[in-house]
Protein backbone atom coordinates (compact mmCIF):
# COMPACT_ATOMS: atom_id res chain seq x y z
CA UNK A 1 0.00 0.00 0.00
CA UNK A 2 1.36 3.40 -0.60
CA UNK A 3 1.18 6.05 1.57
CA UNK A 4 1.99 10.07 2.28
CA UNK A 5 4.72 10.29 3.94
CA UNK A 6 3.91 14.18 5.19
CA UNK A 7 3.83 13.83 9.00
CA UNK A 8 7.31 12.46 8.60
CA UNK A 9 8.32 15.46 6.44
CA UNK A 10 6.33 18.33 8.67
CA UNK A 11 8.55 17.37 11.43
CA UNK A 12 12.04 16.81 9.35
CA UNK A 13 11.29 20.89 7.89
CA UNK A 14 10.14 21.68 11.68
CA UNK A 15 6.55 22.49 10.32
CA UNK A 16 2.52 22.05 11.70
CA UNK A 17 0.20 20.37 9.75
CA UNK A 18 -1.75 23.68 10.27
CA UNK A 19 1.37 25.14 8.29
CA UNK A 20 0.56 22.99 5.39
CA UNK A 21 -3.05 23.47 5.49
CA UNK A 22 -2.81 27.25 5.31
CA UNK A 23 0.01 26.87 2.42
CA UNK A 24 -2.56 24.35 0.31
CA UNK A 25 -5.54 25.84 0.24
CA UNK A 26 -7.52 22.99 0.04
CA UNK A 27 -10.88 22.34 2.15
CA UNK A 28 -10.03 21.18 5.59
CA UNK A 29 -11.37 17.74 4.74
CA UNK A 30 -9.99 17.33 1.76
CA UNK A 31 -6.67 18.04 3.57
CA UNK A 32 -7.26 15.58 6.68
CA UNK A 33 -8.15 12.99 4.32
CA UNK A 34 -4.96 13.02 2.03
CA UNK A 35 -2.73 13.80 5.39
CA UNK A 36 -4.35 10.60 6.86
CA UNK A 37 -4.07 8.24 4.04
CA UNK A 38 -7.72 8.03 3.89
CA UNK A 39 -8.26 9.33 0.09
CA UNK A 40 -8.17 7.23 -3.12
CA UNK A 41 -6.18 9.75 -5.07
CA UNK A 42 -4.03 12.70 -5.51
CA UNK A 43 -3.64 15.20 -7.86
CA UNK A 44 -0.48 15.54 -9.54
CA UNK A 45 -0.59 19.10 -8.96
CA UNK A 46 -1.20 18.92 -5.13
CA UNK A 47 1.63 16.15 -5.14
CA UNK A 48 3.81 19.04 -6.86
CA UNK A 49 2.55 21.42 -4.17
CA UNK A 50 3.58 19.28 -1.52
CA UNK A 51 7.17 18.88 -2.78
CA UNK A 52 8.10 22.38 -3.31
CA UNK A 53 7.14 23.23 0.27
CA UNK A 54 8.19 20.02 2.07
CA UNK A 55 11.78 20.51 0.06
CA UNK A 56 11.49 16.97 -1.23
CA UNK A 57 10.89 14.27 -3.92
CA UNK A 58 8.08 11.99 -4.83
CA UNK A 59 10.41 9.51 -3.83
CA UNK A 60 10.30 11.01 -0.36
CA UNK A 61 7.28 11.85 -0.25
CA UNK A 62 5.37 8.67 -0.96
CA UNK A 63 6.36 4.78 1.02
CA UNK A 64 5.14 1.67 0.43
CA UNK A 65 4.18 -0.26 3.28
CA UNK A 66 2.80 -3.86 2.99
CA UNK A 67 -0.53 -4.88 4.58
Amino acid sequence: MIKLNVLNLLEKNGKTKYWLYKQLGMSYQNFSRMINNQTKSIRYENIETLCLLLKCTPNELFEIREN
